[in-house]
């Protein structure tokens, strides 16, 4: 998906990847990385999830990375922050206590943009992106964080041909291809999920 087709769909609201809750799979998993309250944690292109502020809810220091201004105004606004904001390279940068979001396209990013990060959060970022984006993503996921560094990903998996992206279908065997040079990567739930979430039939 190119820089248009995401900066259409918040204009438009068409936005049913945002979740109006915390991701209970980052409740349930997320103690499981033992991280201490003041670790860093990345968001990649981190929409305007709550999942952040349960994360800031934690102790810890959130960094962000989305390219719609109007998904960063809105994190901002409905979570009632005040942020200061200011350019930083080639990213908007808006930050308000532990809080920073910067807003431009991931694929720019460079690692003294984000700074040390300890752990990383990915809910629908790799999920969001085509296979040969997939690949450039996790690459460039391997050369912002030390190995083994420490995260959460989710994805789904489903017969591709069944449905257009996105959410693209991502398998556990593509995440450690992606990956598994760099870091260990360990399943640690598989759940059927159309029940629950009918969208998807």
């Amino acid at each position: 998906m190119d820089k248009d087709f995401w900066h259409a769909r918040w204009q438009t609201e068409q936005i049913g990847f945002h979740q109006n809750e915390i991701n209970p799979y980052l409740v349930r998993y997320w103690p499981s990385l033992q991280l201490e309250p003041q670790s860093r944690v990345f968001v990649p292109l981190c929409g305007k999830t709550l999942d952040m502020i349960w994360l800031l809810d934690q102790g810890h220091t959130v960094i962000g990375n989305e390219i719609s201004q109007l998904a960063v105004e809105a994190f901002f606004r409905e979570n009632r922050l005040t942020p200061a904001i200011r350019q930083q390279a080639a990213y908007t940068c808006w930050s308000c206590d532990r809080m920073e979001i910067l807003c431009g396209d991931f694929f720019d990013l460079v690692p003294t943009d984000i700074g040390r990060i300890d752990a990383l959060y990915d809910r629908a970022a790799l999920i969001a992106l085509t296979p040969a984006q997939r690949t450039r993503y996790a690459a460039r996921i391997t050369e912002m964080l030390e190995p083994q560094t420490p995260g959460l990903l989710v994805t789904l998996d489903y017969e591709q041909q069944t449905m257009q992206g996105p959410p693209f279908a991502v398998s556990a065997e593509e995440v450690s291809n992606l990956y598994q040079d760099a870091f260990s990567v360990e399943q640690l739930v598989h759940t059927e999920i159309i029940e629950s979430q009918p969208q998807f039939r």
